[in-house]
């Protein structure tokens, strides 16, 4: 199938199914007048970039785990899991950052409330 009907099936652009390939997350074939080309496991593949954009990684970060994306292999990579939990520890920290900052400004707002309510 061509680009465009990739990028409908996939919810992406065209752009984003280009720049999956720019950067080296995948390879797409040619069809004989020079347009891309995408079967079935480019569009598994495609969707499983996707997927990992969405939950934060970097296209840099998705490429160190190129061999994970293919549907080559005999299962489940386990060289994903590296990176994977490296992941939800950024993301377990970014949470603890912002519910930090949640609660100070929660204090603040009270510390606020309170001396209006002294002064009324």
């Amino acid at each position: 199938m061509q680009i465009k009907e990739a990028a409908d099936r996939l919810g992406i652009t065209e752009r984003m199914l280009r720049h999956y390939e720019q950067s080296g997350l995948m390879e797409t074939g040619r069809a004989d007048n020079g347009y891309r080309s995408y079967d079935a496991a480019d569009l598994r593949r495609a969707a499983r970039i996707r997927d990992l954009i969405a939950t934060g990684f970097s296209t840099r970060e998705i490429r160190a785990m190129a061999a994970c994306l293919s549907d080559e292999g005999d299962g489940p990579c386990e060289g994903g899991i590296p990176q994977l939990l490296g992941k939800l520890e950024q993301i377990e920290r970014l949470r603890a950052d912002l519910d930090a900052k949640r609660d100070a400004v929660h204090a603040r707002l009270a510390t606020l409330r309170a001396a209006l309510s002294e002064d009324a």
